[in-house]
């Protein structure tokens, strides 16, 4: 694995996703913006968001969405895709937001989204 194509991580906490249609979104595209996150992980600035005809919903960064009034202008591509994952499995972190990790297993090169909290980095 070269350094270049990211850090090596593994987990050390399983993780399942509680969304198996996640909202995705594109660049330019309209959504209605809901409630701010507010749990005891510490993930700060997930906002969630709901497709103008209500085909999907799900927890957006807040960082793509320029707000105007109840709605918001999505900023770029985004997809809330989670990633299963089981203690001692290897991903390639390839992106990181608001507590999260974009990652990508070693293997099948499936991506999603993992918790910081449930990987460390292998030195």
């Amino acid at each position: 694995m070269k350094k270049s194509e990211g850090e090596v991580y593994q987990v050390i906490k399983q993780h399942k996703s509680n969304y198996p249609n996640p909202i995705k979104l594109c660049k330019g595209q309209t959504v209605m913006v809901g409630e701010k996150y507010n749990g005891n992980e510490g993930w700060k600035n997930w906002i969630y968001c709901f497709t103008i005809d209500h085909s999907s919903e799900g927890w957006v960064p807040e960082q793509i969405i320029k707000k105007q009034g109840k709605q918001g202008l999505i900023l770029e591509d985004y997809i809330a895709k989670e990633l299963d994952v089981e203690v001692g499995e290897q991903l390639i972190k390839c992106k990181e937001l608001n507590g999260w990790y974009w990652m990508k297993k070693i293997g099948t090169l499936e991506e999603g989204w993992v918790p910081i909290e449930n990987v460390e980095e292998l030195k």
